[in-house]
């Protein structure tokens, strides 16, 4: 989730649905200032568009509240799209009749509308966002040999299930020396706000351990890639 990755999609989606509303609506302005005469059903086409984008925000209404089992971006994509479409029908309808828009009557709906739209948008990233997180984790449970693998020295024992790890005991001949203990068969599976997050080579979802170790000088840390 924390990977911006997880706006690629919904953000290239979105600029290229917009250039493709801008290009349509740009030749229906077109087509509304010359008076040219449009093919029979031509001016039905927003009407048909806002009755689909009404149609998607009612449903969009009805998974929210649970009358049918819409999934995580589902309610907000009907509700969003669907206000959207209700209101780019009602443009290119005055766009092809050569009329100006927006009416001064309708300001305050565009305005509650916008921010309906844009409350959804956040709602839907955040919901494809924790999908994509999802995704990325379950591709990393089944690819752990991606993920570099670590050798680490410390002064105290770590315990873990037997032959998990491979530990060793330093030898302590010459020179004193602070770290006692090696484990080598663990994997750096992320690092955040100074802690490292180990896993075994062998590790499983279910009964699974992690080590939590400081990104400090307590312990001593080698990397390597495989």
């Amino acid at each position: 989730m924390r990977s911006a990755a997880a706006l690629y999609v919904p953000a290239g989606t979105a600029l290229t649905v917009a250039l493709a509303g801008v290009l349509v609506y740009y030749a229906a302005r077109t087509l509304g200032d010359r008076s040219t005469h449009l093919p029979p059903g031509g001016r039905l086409a927003p009407y048909a568009l806002s009755v689909c984008g009404l149609v998607m925000f009612v449903l969009g209404v009805l998974g929210g509240l649970g009358v049918w089992r819409a999934g995580a971006m589902d309610t907000p994509l009907l509700l969003g799209c669907g206000l959207v479409l209700v209101v780019y029908g009602r443009v290119l309808s005055f766009k092809l009749s050569g009329s100006a828009y927006p009416v001064a009557r309708e300001r305050l709906a565009l305005v509650l509308v916008a921010a309906l739209v844009v409350l959804c948008s956040f709602w839907a990233v955040h919901a494809y966002a924790k999908r994509h997180g999802t995704d990325e984790a379950r591709y990393l449970a089944r690819h752990l040999w991606l993920r570099p693998a670590v050798t680490v020295d410390t002064a105290e024992r770590l315990y873990f299930p037997p032959r998990q790890v491979r530990e060793t005991v330093l030898p302590v001949a010459g020179t004193p020396q602070r770290f006692r203990y090696r484990y080598e068969g663990l994997r750096l599976l992320a690092e955040a706000n100074g802690r490292m997050f180990l896993i075994p080579d062998d590790w499983a979802e279910k009964g699974g351990n992690m080590l939590v170790v400081p990104a400090n000088n307590a312990v001593r840390v080698a990397f390597r890639s495989d």
